[in-house]
């Protein structure tokens, strides 16, 4: 049976990274510790940032681990759904911004 790229167990192995660079893996797991405590922001107001993020950067894993997240933290359906809407229509809007230089070059060259 042919493997997948993307292996549901890694997630579960994702501490394991600090085994072959103890002292930066540790730093990253500290600091990640330290963004996701109650602040400004709740914990479940987070999860739902991580969720749409997790859903614009395409990460499989972050996607599995924070949709568990959101639900565990008291998120619904309709408001994870509403996270991964903004990050998209962020998304889209981040690529539709470049029209402005296309047109420019456009207008330079041919006005």
């Amino acid at each position: 049976m042919s493997k997948q790229y993307f292996e549901r167990e890694d997630l579960k192995n994702f501490g394991g990274i600090t085994e072959w660079q103890e002292e930066m893996g540790s730093k990253f797991f500290d600091w990640y510790g330290e963004v996701f405590k109650e602040g400004a922001l709740t914990a479940r107001e987070k999860a739902l940032i991580a969720l749409a993020v997790s859903h614009a950067v395409h990460c499989p894993y972050c996607i599995e681990a924070y949709t568990d997240s959101c639900l565990k933290k008291g998120a619904d359906e309709e408001q994870m759904m509403e996270a991964v809407h903004v990050a998209a229509a962020i998304k889209g809007g981040s690529t539709l911004v470049y029209a402005t230089q296309m047109k420019r070059q456009v207008e330079d060259k041919l006005m």
